[in-house]
C-alpha cells in the first residue's frame, strides 16, 4: 500500500478513538467534526472524521457530530436527508432554518492535550468558553 493509501484510510485506532469520543457526547449536545478533528490531533481533518463516522456501529451516537455551521450532513448519505436532524430534535437541539446554535448546543469536553497547537490556536474560540 502506498503512502496516499494509508493516509486515506485511518488505522483502528484512530477510529476506536473518534468513536470513544463521540460516545461520550450528551444527549441533547454536539460536537462538530473539526471539533473531533483538533481533539484527537495526528494531523487528521472533519473530512477524515467524517470519513470514520460512516463506518460507525449502532452503539455510537453519529447524529451528535455536524459541521461547522450547526447544520447536518447527511444529505450525501442513504438516508432520508432530514433524519439526522430529526433524531437530535427529538434530543432537545433546536433547529432555525436547518441550523442548531453551537453556543449552546455545542459539548465542549475536558480534554488534557489538544493536537496540533497551531490548528488548535486558530480555531479553539468556537470550542472552548
Amino acid at each position: 500500500m502506498n503512502n496516499a493509501e494509508t493516509k486515506s484510510k485511518p488505522d483502528q485506532l484512530y477510529r476506536a478513538r473518534v468513536y470513544k469520543l463521540v460516545r461520550q457526547i450528551p444527549r441533547g449536545k454536539v460536537m462538530t467534526y473539526g471539533q473531533l478533528a483538533i481533539i484527537l490531533g495526528q494531523g487528521y481533518t472533519p473530512r477524515t472524521v467524517g470519513f470514520v463516522m460512516h463506518g460507525a456501529d449502532a452503539d455510537t451516537p453519529w447524529h451528535r457530530v455536524i459541521n461547522s455551521q450547526g447544520r447536518c450532513s447527511t444529505g450525501g448519505v442513504v438516508l432520508p436527508a432530514d433524519k439526522q436532524q430529526r433524531m437530535l430534535e427529538a434530543e432537545g437541539v433546536k433547529f432555525t432554518g436547518g441550523k442548531c446554535d453551537l453556543e449552546i448546543f455545542l459539548w465542549r469536553p475536558r480534554v488534557k492535550k489538544i493536537g496540533n497547537a497551531e490548528t488548535a490556536k486558530g480555531r479553539t474560540a468556537l470550542y472552548r468558553r
